[in-house]
């Protein structure tokens, strides 16, 4: 590499010094380069700006041979843009130069050398962009189609720190100025040369016409930059969407070309993977429910206590989207609480069939043991659910069973915590859950009446229940008592 720099910057000098050559007789040309274009510059200045140009050497040798192993890998994928970067730096010294003399002769100049100087400068920094896109264009193939093909075979080179990461408008913006703008510049500094100097002074169609091709080309390189760079961009947005789970994201590029056929094949496979998740979400939530079930069909006093439970989740749901306090409370959270409903009483599948399918009330030991089901709930949830990628879901569903039997007043279980340190999904469902066990037929008890159950559940808001939940779940008698009604849920 170190050799292909000194190459490409030799081939540099020798098209400099022909194209000067072939352009002294131009006094446009000759005015450019002659000793007027520095001469307000004291020589010694000239000459330390001279010199100036061999420190990108020093910088390459010291860049390549000079690093830690721990940056070797980021510096050896770095090389092109890193070792292209320097062609700018060997030009930099005369642009400083030409720039300096300019604001030193600003005042006296006269306009036709003011343009011409401007000609000047705007040459220098289209070659200067010329040299780094050759370089680059040249160093970057070797190394995108040999060498990191080669150290690298499996990719997932792009996360590492301290990474130069060339954008698809950069890229396009120097190809754009080096294959087109200078060329065209070129060819219109050559016509310009071949008229007399003072035809040119004179003639505001010349003029026009120089800023119409500027403009022109910064119009369509704005066009690349968009035709290119947009749908590449939201691509990548699309491929982070569905890296963080969001398999909905679909890509909006609508093109007869290889942009539009990507943006529509991505589509495709965003639907597939949605349509594959909602498959396994389906199953995963009909086992749970299933399992569910299964722990309450050896409860012979809860029949239909999970679809009840569920069902007054939902209504309650419903009534705190409309609330002002719960306002903040997104959609994927009640979301989540509805499908973890059914699951707040699995850890009953560990309590043993002579307690739980007992024809009457539980001794003080009995009812301990059955007091585990809470804590043993929340750790075969987390288990069941510990594939599922969703954690907010997780964490709701494990809260749901671990502290629904929790009271305001701390005198709950399993870990008798109180207020709001009970998570606000628990609190939810054991208004629910309670409001249930009060309406139906237990085999220790008869049901009771809605009056009843919703004047015990008001009478223990700040006790059992969390105050500002209460009243919003008492706002939804005239729903519960339509629901179980309906369903003849009571009995």
């Amino acid at each position: 590499m170190f050799i292909m720099y000194l190459a490409i910057s030799l081939v540099n000098l020798g098209i400099y010094k022909i194209y000067t050559g072939l352009s002294q007789n131009s006094k446009i040309v000759d005015y450019l380069f002659n000793s007027k274009a520095i001469a307000k510059i004291p020589m010694s200045v000239v000459r330390i700006f001279s010199l100036l140009q061999f420190v990108p050497l020093i910088f390459i040798v010291l860049y390549i041979f000079l690093v830690n192993k721990d940056k070797m890998k980021v510096r050896f994928i770095n090389y092109p843009i890193s070792l292209s970067s320097l062609v700018l730096l060997i030009y930099a010294p005369s642009l400083l130069l030409l720039a300096a003399n300019f604001v030193l002769q600003l005042k006296t100049m006269p306009l036709f050398e003011k343009g011409s100087y401007s000609v000047l400068f705007i040459y220098s920094f289209l070659q200067s962009i010329f040299f780094f896109t050759l370089f680059f264009f040249f160093l970057n193939s070797v190394h995108r189609k040999i060498v990191l093909p080669k150290y690298f075979p499996s990719g997932n080179i792009n996360f590492e720190k301290g990474l130069f990461k060339v954008s698809v408008k950069f890229l396009f913006i120097i190809f754009y100025l080096s294959v087109l703008v200078l060329p065209v510049f070129l060819l219109i500094v050559t016509y310009f040369v071949s008229v007399d100097a003072e035809t040119f002074h004179e003639n505001t169609i010349l003029h026009l016409l120089f800023c119409f091709f500027i403009l022109f080309g910064l119009v369509m390189m704005r066009y690349f930059i968009n035709y290119f760079s947009v749908p590449l961009e939201k691509l990548k947005e699309g491929t982070q969407e569905i890296a963080e789970g969001d398999y909905s994201q679909h890509v909006n590029v609508v093109s007869p070309d290889v942009f539009g056929e990507l943006a529509d094949s991505f589509n495709n496979m965003t639907d597939a993977l949605e349509l594959k998740t909602k498959k396994l979400i389906t199953v995963q939530d009909s086992v749970v429910t299933g399992m569910a079930t299964m722990v309450e069909s050896r409860d012979n006093s809860t029949g239909g206590h999970i679809k009840r439970t569920s069902d007054g989740v939902r209504v309650f749901v419903n009534a705190l989207k409309k609330s002002p306090e719960y306002s903040h409370l997104t959609d994927d959270f009640y979301s989540a609480l509805i499908k973890a409903a059914p699951m707040h009483d699995l850890g009953k599948i560990a309590v043993l069939d002579v307690i739980l399918r007992k024809a009457g009330k539980f001794t003080d030991e009995e009812y301990n043991i059955m007091k585990e089901h809470s804590a043993e709930g929340a750790r075969i949830v987390e288990n069941v659910l510990s594939e599922v990628d969703d954690a907010e879901f997780k964490k709701i569903a494990v809260n749901v069973a671990h502290y629904h039997h929790e009271k305001w007043d701390g005198t709950g279980y399993p870990e008798k915590i109180a207020g709001e340190a009970i998570p606000l999904e628990a609190r939810i469902m054991a208004l629910a859950d309670v409001f249930d066990a009060l309406v139906s037929k237990r085999c220790y008890k008869e049901s009771f009446s809605f009056d009843q159950a919703f004047k015990i559940i008001e009478d223990s808001l700040g006790t059992h229940f969390d105050p500002k939940l209460g009243k919003v779940f008492l706002s939804c008698r005239e729903e519960l008592e339509k629901l179980y009604t309906d369903n003849a849920y009571s009995s």
